[in-house]
């Protein structure tokens, strides 16, 4: 444990901080979207809708728990599902609480546990898209081996991997950041506590943390996007082999919902995440963030789930089960 530390202290100072940073900042203000009341409360009502609408991902939780031919080839779904509601709700109810507010300010360390899980929530996407990728893979390309390498057993421990992995990414750099000095001014001018805005506001230059993360995202979004651009480059290679039409159009479903649902996740975080962004303009930050963090968990799991008949199926029977419960 002592080495660690030392080794920290070794890493703070050749990135430029020298002693743990003194904050006198201990609350920071969202300015989140600048407007007239009349258009926040408009804008209240979009996050809203957005919010119920993921949180209705819960149902595909629930349908995959209580029909037991759905635990193997839709736990991943079901994850992904759950992944959703966990990921919206590390912004979207403080959004809803900032659009009422007049003062929109968070704490310090409420800001750095928030900037945590954001970041944790969404590499956890970034390492079950790939996996989700592989499942095709072995489902298409493997259809009789199947069964056999991706069991249930397999499946959870490839799911637990990669939620732990997730969020050991992300303690030591913000143990960096906790380390600077903040002593205002304390605004940002985002709506989440984004790296590029937030290290804006740091006493002293630090492009050393600034590049750190940087390459750590780019190697996970990169890492993890071929992994998938891989896996379905093989699957097209094999779909492309089957004779029948229907075979070939049934394969090109399932895995276009999966593409969709990868090129908009990819494409908004390798905009925001490829390099440091605390030079960018705010309202592409703003954009971009919220397309990746509102538009999508939304309509992501519905384009993986509900697509296939037999969740529809599981979902029309626990809304008939919580009905008979009522």
């Amino acid at each position: 444990f002592m080495s660690l530390i030392a080794i920290i202290k070794i890493i703070l100072k050749a990135i430029g901080i020298t002693q743990p940073g003194v904050s006198t900042v201990t609350e920071f203000i969202l300015l989140s979207f600048p407007c007239s009341r009349e258009v926040q409360v408009i804008l209240f009502m979009l996050f809203l809708v957005s919010y119920i609408l993921t949180m209705g991902n819960g149902a595909i939780v629930c349908a995959v728990k209580l029909d037991c031919r759905l635990h193997t080839p839709y736990i991943l779904g079901a994850n992904f599902s759950f992944l959703e509601i966990c990921y919206i709700n590390t912004t979207i109810p403080n959004i809803l609480k900032n659009f009422l507010s007049e003062t929109k300010t968070i704490s310090s360390t409420a800001c750095f546990f928030q900037f945590y899980f954001f970041f944790s929530m969404g590499t956890t996407e970034t390492f079950l898209l790939p996996l989700i990728a592989f499942d095709h893979y072995l489902a298409i390309c493997q259809p009789l081996h199947y069964p056999v390498i991706m069991n249930n057993h397999l499946c959870m421990n490839l799911v637990a991997l990669c939620w732990v992995t997730a969020f050991l990414c992300y303690p030591i750099p913000i143990y960096f950041i906790t380390q600077l000095p903040f002593c205002g001014p304390n605004t940002i001018d985002h709506f989440v506590r984004d790296p590029g805005p937030l290290l804006a506001l740091s006493c002293i230059p630090v492009p050393g943390i600034e590049i750190f993360c940087s390459i750590l995202s780019s190697l996970i979004i990169f890492i993890t996007f071929f992994f998938v651009l891989g896996s379905y480059t093989l699957v097209l290679r094999a779909v492309l082999c089957v004779p029948s039409v229907a075979g070939r159009c049934k394969a090109f479903s399932t895995c276009g919902s999966h593409l969709a649902v990868v090129s908009l996740f990819y494409g908004s975080i390798m905009v925001m995440y490829i390099s440091p962004t605390s030079g960018d303009p705010g309202g592409i930050q703003k954009i971009v963030t919220l397309l990746y963090s509102l538009v999508t968990p939304p309509i992501n799991s519905l384009i993986l789930s509900l697509q296939n008949k037999d969740m529809k199926a599981a979902l029309r029977k626990t809304h008939m089960c919580t009905g008979i419960s009522q």
